[in-house]
C-alpha cells in the first residue's frame, strides 16, 4: 500500500525527470514565437524568465548525495 511518503517520493521523482525536458522543449518553443510575433523585447525577456525558472527547477529538484 502507498504511504504518503512514498506517493510524495514518486512525485518528487516524476518532477525531477521531466524538468530538464521541460526546460529543453518550453524555451526553443516560446521564445523565437515571442520575437516573431509580439516583439525581440518580449523574446529576450521571456528568455531570461523561462531561463532563470529552469534553473531553480533544476536545482530545488536536484538528487545529491548527502554527506555524512
Amino acid at each position: 500500500m502507498d504511504t504518503p511518503a512514498s506517493s510524495n517520493r514518486n512525485l518528487l521523482k516524476l518532477v525531477v525527470a521531466l524538468t530538464p525536458m521541460a526546460g529543453t522543449i518550453l524555451f526553443p518553443l516560446v521564445v523565437p514565437i515571442l520575437m516573431l510575433r509580439v516583439s525581440i523585447a518580449s523574446g529576450v525577456i521571456a528568455a531570461v524568465v523561462i531561463g532563470t525558472l529552469w534553473f531553480v527547477a533544476m536545482l530545488s529538484t536536484s538528487e545529491m548525495p548527502g554527506h555524512h
